[in-house]
């Protein structure tokens, strides 16, 4: 069996970026909204920080024309800034993704994939 085991070694994104297009795992804080039900209206909401899979791009541009730059977006098109810049959620540090397992790439494609996954799960084991 593939040893399935990877280390993930984080960044802090005040001292560095990754390359753009790069998708990473990214460690972002803000505050959730304020529940109207049971919070007034003045409150803040809960204070979180999380991991979600992004990817960092030097240029974006949002549905509505608005451009960003050096920013994480997430697959709903979110924009979150590194930390220290102004946004209400910020990234904090981010980490590359691990690749494929057994392999050095993030992603294969076509009639690779299927010889790939073969190759990394080996003989389907038989059920008695």
């Amino acid at each position: 069996m593939t040893n399935l085991n990877t280390v993930v070694t984080w960044v802090d994104a005040r001292d560095r970026l990754p390359e753009s297009g790069t998708p990473v795992a990214a460690a972002i804080t803000g505050r959730y909204p304020a529940d109207s039900l049971s919070e007034s209206d003045t409150a803040l909401g809960e204070e979180f920080w999380l991991v979600r899979p992004m990817y960092f791009t030097t240029q974006h541009w949002d549905e509505d024309g608005a451009e960003h730059r050096d920013c994480f977006v997430d697959s709903d098109g979110v924009v979150r800034l590194p930390h220290g810049l102004t946004s209400a959620e910020t990234v904090t540090h981010w980490a590359e993704l691990p690749t494929l397992p057994g392999g050095t790439t993030h992603g294969v494609l076509g009639k690779d994939a299927q010889t790939a996954l073969q190759n990394v799960w080996g003989p389907h084991p038989t059920w008695k």
